[in-house]
Formats: structure tokens, sequence, C-alpha cells
């Protein structure tokens, strides 16, 4: 398996698996904490569990295709972060449990995966938000993302009807050690 652990000042990125089960159900099957998420709420623990055990498959590939983190403070998982990789560009997403809103978290992670991936070769990232969530708008802001598109036909799964979404990217530069 793949074990990357990531350390921020305040963060540990740990790969997301069934270990995290009844805490990752504290988000995900939250209908208002997950509302503008196109893949959440889950239905049930089930659901939530067979995710998990795919985002633990994906981690035991020997090059996975995306990387899905749990993200924890202070020993307590409070959300997950993830990076999926497509014509280039690694694709952001979060999500913090709602009574830890409002505290950088998100950036925070977002901002490790970056960094990470950017010493990995990868230096082009996206992120999509619903127009209407404005805390993710920030997020991608304070990241120093772009905001290059918006477009309609957005799905949340939580929503019975359609939304708008915003596209931001954003370039880093290469990753050079400091011995070139």
């Amino acid at each position: 398996m793949n074990e990357i652990v990531i350390t921020t000042k305040r963060l540990v990125l740990k790969p997301l698996g069934p270990e995290y089960l009844e805490s990752t159900n504290a988000y995900a099957l939250n209908r208002e904490n997950a509302r503008y998420m196109c893949f959440l709420p889950y239905r049930d623990s089930e659901e939530t569990l067979a995710k998990l055990r795919e985002f633990e498959t994906e981690w035991a590939k020997e090059k996975p295709e995306y990387y899905e983190f749990a993200v924890l403070y202070e020993g307590r998982h409070i959300g997950g972060v993830s990076v999926y990789f497509e014509d280039g560009a690694g694709e952001l997403g979060w999500i913090i449990r709602k009574d830890c809103w409002g505290s950088g978290f998100a950036a925070e992670a977002a901002e490790a995966l970056i960094d990470h991936f950017s010493e990995k070769g990868c230096t082009r990232f996206i992120a999509h938000c619903d127009t209407e969530n404005k805390a993710s708008c920030r997020v991608m802001e304070k990241l120093g993302m772009t905001r290059t598109a918006e477009y309609g036909g957005r799905k949340n799964r939580a929503s019975e009807t359609e939304s708008f979404e915003y596209r931001y990217e954003l370039v880093t530069a290469p990753f050079t050690s400091s011995g070139d």
C-alpha cells in the first residue's frame, strides 16, 4: 500500500479507508454537510463502507489514479481531501465536518496536497464547486486558484435540481531540488 502521510502545521493527512467508517459517516451521511457535493451524501453506512474499501483498493495500486485522504486534527478525523489525476492535472476536492467549518482546515489540507504533488511533478490543479458554495470559492481563491469557467448542468446528490458550477485552476512552478 502507498502509505503517504502528509503533515501540516495543524493537520495530518492519512490514507482514507474502512478504519474511518464511523467518522466518515459523520459528514458523508449528513445532507446539510454535503449539500453542495456531487457524490455525497451517501445513502447509508453500507455505501460509505463500500466507498472506503474502493479508496483502500486504489491506495494499494502501484500507481493510483487518485488519492483520498482523511484529514486529522488533534488526532480526530474531521474530513477528507482528495486529488484525482486526469489529462495531466490534479483535480482537488475536500469536505470538512460542519462543526469544523470556518477554521481554514480545507485550505490547509488542499495546500498540502498541492505542495506534495507539485514535488512529484504535477504542475496544474483544478477544482470545481457549486456557484452557491461561497466557502469553497473562498478556499480556492485562498489557494491562489483563478476562476476560469462557469457552466450549468451540475447535479448535486442532495438536490433534485441542476445547478451551476465554477471551475478554478492553478498552475504551479515545476519543482526543483535545492541542489540544482
